[in-house]
Parts: C-alpha cells; structure tokens; sequence
C-alpha cells in the first residue's frame, strides 16, 4: 500500500483535518496530500485544511460548517450563526444570507472556507448552546442592524408594536450579557 493511500484510509470521512494533524501519519505528507487532492480522494478546504469527502449517491458531501470551523479556529469555543435567523423573528427582515458569522475569541476577519465564506468576530460573550432563545436572536439583531441591507426604519418600527413578544426579563438578561451601545438604545426606545 503506498504511503497516500495508508493517509486516505487514516483520514476519516466528513472530517475537516489541519495540516499538522496528518503529519505524524506520512512522511511526506505534503506530496501524499497533493497526490490525495490530485485524485479527488482529498479536498483542499483552505491553507492547511483538508477533508476526505463522505460519499453519498448523489456525490461526495461537503464537511459540517460546525466541523470545518472547529478545525481552523483548534477549538469548539465558539458560535456559529447567520444573519438568516433573524428573519425568525418577524420583524420585517425578508434577505436571505449565504454568509455565516462566527462569534469566537481567537480570530477576526472574513475568511472562504470550502467554498463558504465566513465572518469571524471577536466578541467578548455568546451562547455556547445550539439552540438559543429568541430574546437573544432579538438582541443580537440589534448589535447587527446597521451591518444588514434589510430596511432598518421598517424594522425599529416592526420592533416597537411587537417588542411585547419577547419575554422582557430576558431580553434585558440576554442585553446585559451580550448587548452593544446601539442594541440598549434601541431597546430603550421600542419599550417607551
């Protein structure tokens, strides 16, 4: 068996891998990667990220996002989410994003990893569960509203005849915790 094929089947399928992670598993590993990406068995996701494809009838499936930025950040502290969300909310927000923000504590800037573009954000504080709750989505919109193309008077309009939805004693918990200047103004004005 040559060297590139004992690192394919050493690589486990749908797993994004760095670099370095696969170094002790070749000793070459550069030239098996590029004859791995070459062939098709390999992806390059990135600089240093690689991926072997978990085949499905339709194709070889791309890597989870969560996967992906948990092996380029070399931690699972982190949030990921898009702007999308806030459409859950019904406040007049109807865009549809392709662009995923990543709330983290280790990298900031934008970034195209296998063929997706993520925004890394250094944030001081975010929800390190799955599922959040809608006052926190309400507040995170509003740190973010002047960073989305959506009509931004429609929705402060929107906000003050349905900010009686939310759960008022966690919209003002979630702001304490992971609210901005902008969002707290905001807020003040919907409940007046």
């Amino acid at each position: 068996m040559k060297n590139a094929d004992k690192l394919k089947e050493a690589m486990e399928p749908g797993r994004v891998y760095r670099r370095q992670d696969l170094e002790g598993l070749s000793t070459a590993v550069d030239r098996d990667l590029k004859t791995l990406v070459a062939s098709g068995e390999v992806r390059k996701l990135s600089s240093g990220l690689y991926c072997r494809p978990k085949p499905s009838r339709w194709g070889p499936l791309p890597p989870d996002d969560r996967e992906l930025v948990r092996a380029f950040l070399k931690t699972d502290d982190f949030r990921l989410t898009s702007y999308g969300d806030f459409n859950l909310l019904g406040l007049g927000l109807t865009q549809v994003y392709t662009v995923y923000v990543v709330y983290n504590h280790k990298r900031a800037g934008t970034f195209l990893l296998g063929r997706k573009e993520f925004q890394f954000r250094l944030v001081p504080a975010y929800p390190t569960t799955e599922v959040v709750e809608a006052e926190y989505l309400l507040v995170d919109m509003l740190n973010n509203l002047m960073r989305l193309p959506d009509n931004v008077e429609l929705v402060l309009r929107n906000l003050k005849g349905g900010v009686r939805r939310f759960d008022k004693a966690k919209v003002h918990e979630c702001l304490a915790r992971y609210g901005n200047a902008a969002a707290r103004r905001y807020l003040r004005q919907a409940y007046a």
